[in-house]
């Protein structure tokens, strides 16, 4: 057998590296992966020789056991941590460090940094979370699920914005500002949810010390300290604080990231004058040494002291969310979609929102999908033409009202919010624990659903409006 000539595998590998890269780099891309990870999800956790194997893998434990020979110390750290919850509760911090990095982001000098700017999908995104959350509430007042009104209240950013990629030139640019910046608005409303209404019972004691660490990471922030590194050991603190006195531990992402600078170690005056004398420096080098290759020992020295003030004037929230942006899109959120999304179908009738509403259980699936496919548009236009009438915003160039409405419509995409609200609900002392279950498995499937039928109904809606003007 001939074997495979060097320079062919060499030369097919640097294209599939460029064709994973150029897919890595499309809008779309995140909510690809995402749905075909909820479908192996969906197939794992319902095929015959596979299903056992991924629910016990879901709800293996691992802890760090101390024990003393006498029997003193008998600890298990962190107690109770299986795969699903280190998924949850640890990786699921990057995600939220990640949104909070571009919250901050937007607030300081993006779509939310004025008034101006914000205030209209700022009151849409409140619209759109009041809305659902009352048609869930409606659905399910006085049963064993109303806990869950927080379930239909997000906006899923990544497959919004991919399909509004996908659509191209159909929708205003304007439009599309105002779904991302209503999203972002969106992401910190449910973050507040989350935070105030989905946690456990306080223990004030250690929320009381969290808070001093947090004022101390301030404090370091205020006088000036840019280093990553003397971020990273208060926010492990934070997130074992956080973790055992009830507020949710993702919480630590959102808030420490919060105090990430935004400011680089060196100005551009400071960056222009090191990197000319470090120039200099390395065309000295390259004179001396004319006999070696490029770069030489001394050409190394100065082009790495180059890469590091080059580093150094970047900021380094900048610095964090470029680095983190594709390990959260392609690693953390297609493992949360694989460890939530798969649910085991035994029921059929989860696939029925529209049945009966249980007297004593509720209809979970009913308030989601409503919430989600209604809910979601009714609230975020109704409260964007409150806004405009009342001359407290202002409309986006060249959109009507049809196509705010078809737009808003994606907003009906929960997604990874959704389901992750959906891990939090409806537990409690006197909810048994295959209720619960019962209860986030319908959900699940309802948010799966309702933001498929969102997407297609948007998608929809926009072309055909699209298509009216155009003729206009």
């Amino acid at each position: 057998m001939a074997l495979i000539p060097v320079q062919w595998w060499t030369k097919e590998v640097h294209s599939f590296k460029i064709s994973q890269n150029k897919f890595k780099k499309q809008p779309w891309a995140n909510g690809v992966v995402l749905l075909l990870c909820v479908a192996v999800a969906m197939l794992l956790a319902n095929l015959p020789f596979t299903k056992g194997a991924y629910h016990s893998f879901l709800h293996t434990e691992f802890t760090m056991h101390i024990a003393s020979p006498d029997g003193v110390v008998d600890w298990f750290f962190p107690r109770g941590m299986t795969m699903e919850k280190f998924i949850n509760d640890i990786l699921m911090v990057i995600f939220f460090f990640t949104v909070g990095l571009e919250i901050k982001r937007e607030i300081v000098c993006g779509e939310l940094s004025s008034f101006k700017k914000a205030i209209l999908p700022v009151i849409a995104a409140f619209g759109g979370v009041a809305v659902p959350a009352l048609i869930f509430t409606i659905v399910n007042h006085g049963t064993e699920a109303a806990s869950g009104w927080g379930i239909p209240t997000a906006t899923d950013i990544a497959f919004a914005v991919g399909i509004l990629s996908i659509l191209g030139d159909k929708v205003p640019v304007s439009l599309k500002v105002f779904l991302t910046a209503l999203a972002i608005a969106d992401d910190l409303i449910a973050i507040l949810v989350v935070a105030l209404f989905y946690g456990g019972s306080i223990n004030m004691p250690l929320l009381a010390i969290a808070l001093v660490v947090i004022l101390f990471v301030a404090l370091m922030k205020k006088l000036g300290e840019k280093r990553i590194g003397f971020y990273v050991v208060p926010a492990i603190i934070v997130w074992f604080l956080f973790y055992y006195s009830g507020i949710h531990a993702t919480m630590t992402g959102v808030v420490m990231a919060m105090f990430i600078p935004m400011e680089a170690r060196y100005n551009k005056a400071k960056f222009h004058r090191r990197a000319r004398i470090l120039w200099e420096g390395l065309t000295e080098a390259e004179s001396v040494h004319t006999n070696e290759s490029f770069p030489n020992g001394p050409e190394r020295h100065h082009l790495r002291r180059l890469s590091s003030l080059t580093k150094k004037t970047i900021p380094p929230s900048y610095r964090l969310e470029h680095k983190l942006n594709p390990i959260v899109n392609f690693a953390i959120m297609p493992i949360f979609a694989l460890a939530n999304a798969g649910v085991e179908i035994t029921d059929v009738s989860y696939f029925n929102v529209f049945k009966a509403i249980d007297p004593v259980l509720g209809s979970v699936g009913l308030g989601i999908f409503l919430g989600l496919l209604l809910g979601k548009p009714i609230g975020i236009t109704l409260a964007s033409w409150l806004a405009i009438r009342f001359k407290v915003g202002a409309m986006p160039a060249k959109a009507t009202w049809p196509m705010l409405f078809a737009v808003a419509c994606l907003g009906g995409i929960g997604f990874t919010m959704s389901i992750f609200v959906d891990t939090l609900s409806f537990a409690g002392p006197d909810i048994a624990p295959e209720v619960t279950q019962h209860l986030r498995d319908a959900g699940k499937i309802a948010v799966l659903l309702g933001s498929l039928c969102s997407g297609i109904l948007g998608s929809l809606l926009i072309s055909i409006v699209a298509k009216i003007q155009k003729k206009k």
